[in-house]
């Protein structure tokens, strides 16, 4: 599990929903580009809900694991999709 915090927030999710997050932001961020996407996460209330997040050039996106915060969160078309978006950005030619 890990804790995002992010805009003055923050929220869980699992690890992989987190990692396939920050490769999208990290690709975004080197073309200068933005997105908005929604990943499955736990918020401090305890709910698991959909959460929004824009990422972009200027986010600021920290992840850390948290020992206990209930069960992994775990969502593979997430993931299967950030992924895809990842991949279609570092596809792009430089300067794009």
């Amino acid at each position: 599990m890990r804790r995002i915090v992010y805009a003055g927030t923050v929220f869980y999710t699992g690890d992989s929903i987190a990692e396939a997050l920050l490769d999208y932001a990290r690709a975004l961020a080197s073309r200068r580009l933005a997105d908005a996407v929604f990943v499955p996460g736990r918020l401090t209330s305890g709910e698991v809900d959909q959460i929004e997040v824009l990422i972009g050039p200027s986010s600021q996106l920290v992840s850390e694991p948290v020992e206990e915060y209930g069960p992994d969160i775990e969502d593979d078309p997430t993931v299967a999709e950030l992924q895809n978006r990842t991949e279609r950005i570092d596809a792009l030619p430089a300067g794009e």
